[in-house]
């Protein structure tokens, strides 16, 4: 799509063509009939206008009563094509060799060249005729017309469409309080109303979800807290194999919780704190030393959230540790051209990630 608008007004454009083609084309294919009467007057004119052997002047005068009758411009030709008579302008001979009436073009128009009786022709064209340069004119203006005016038209029925479009893709962006006005009750309108309770709906599931989290988040937290306590209230050397124990479970218990209330905190787009400069090179090689695996690489220093720089290093090699099958992990550091990041690589050394679940 370039534009809907756009399209839109094309095809009414194209329509408005079309329309202008075909009634061109009737018209210029019809003509002939509709003026067939016109043609039905040779018998009356053969018995107004004199006869063959009559002298030009009487002919003459004729047509010009004629004039007084019949606005327009007459021509009366001998049967050797020469003039006769005439009143207005002057009209083209017409074809000779023609059997019957006709139609000719002439400068100003199209003219009627009717055969008389006696083998004369008397050429007729009306004052103001039907000229096909000013008709193609107007129908060109009436055309303008019609585009000028369809032009906002289809702007505003393509504008809604747009509006809701950004719409959706701010609800996509994560503002899940994005809504679009809903105007007029055709089909985009019950379109955008669909759309604002679609949007409704995702955001009541979306805050019950993260209300859910948090809240079993906290609530996970007390019987930790109560079981660290008695961990400690324990003692006694027979027992402190089984404490440590405990004590890392707890720990990795804790861990998990932390992440899913951060990834809750992520996902409402809540305040972590001004980014700061963090050394990533001494941040990656203490989460290295954590999982006893190795880091080198270039100092590079950055700006970012620490804890979640961190929590990204620890994720990358407890991943490797996990997936390693025992191998040695090492994590190499980098700087990318022109200063932008870094690029951080953990090796594990381990079978890798399956060709087909990659992307």
């Amino acid at each position: 799509m370039r534009r809907l608008y756009l399209q839109i007004y094309a095809a009414l454009l194209a329509a408005l063509l079309l329309f202008g083609v075909l009634v061109v084309g009737a018209w210029l294919a019809a003509g002939p009939e509709e003026h067939r009467w016109f043609f039905e007057t040779r018998a009356l004119l053969a018995e107004v206008i004199p006869a063959v052997d009559r002298p030009p002047a009487e002919v003459q005068a004729t047509l010009e009563r004629l004039a007084l009758q019949i606005p327009g411009s007459m021509t009366v030709y001998g049967l050797d094509g020469e003039r006769i008579a005439g009143v207005g302008d002057p009209l083209p001979l017409p074809h000779l060799d023609a059997r019957d009436s006709h139609w000719r073009r002439s400068r100003g128009g199209r003219a009627t060249a009717l055969r008389l009786d006696d083998g004369r022709w008397l050429v007729m064209r009306g004052r103001h005729p039907p000229h096909g340069g000013e008709w193609l004119a107007g129908l060109a203006l009436l055309g303008a017309a019609v585009a000028v005016a369809a032009y906002p038209l289809a702007r505003r029925l393509t504008r809604r469409l747009e509006r809701l479009r950004r719409r959706v893709d701010a609800l996509g962006a994560g503002d899940l309080g994005a809504r679009v006005e809903a105007e007029g009750h055709d089909e985009i309108a019950e379109l955008a109303r669909s759309f604002n309770r679609s949007a409704e709906r995702i955001e009541r599931l979306v805050a019950a979800q993260r209300s859910t989290l948090a809240g079993a988040s906290h609530e996970l937290r007390s019987p930790l807290a109560r079981l660290r306590v008695a961990i400690e209230l324990l003692g006694g050397d027979e027992r402190e194999e089984v404490c440590e124990r405990m004590a890392r479970d707890i720990a990795e218990l804790d861990d998990l919780i932390e992440e899913l209330l951060l990834a809750s905190r992520l996902e409402a787009g809540a305040d972590l704190g001004q980014p700061e400069e963090v050394d990533l090179l001494a941040l990656v090689a203490e989460e290295a030393a954590r999982q006893d695996a190795t880091a080198a690489g270039q100092p590079v220093r950055i700006r970012g959230e620490p804890r979640l720089l961190r929590r990204l290093a620890r994720n990358l090699f407890e991943n490797a540790r996990r997936h390693g099958a025992g191998a040695p992990i090492e994590a190499q550091l980098e700087p990318r051209p022109e200063g932008r990041g870094a690029r951080l690589r953990v090796l594990d050394r381990g079978p890798g990630v399956p060709e087909a679940e990659r992307e």
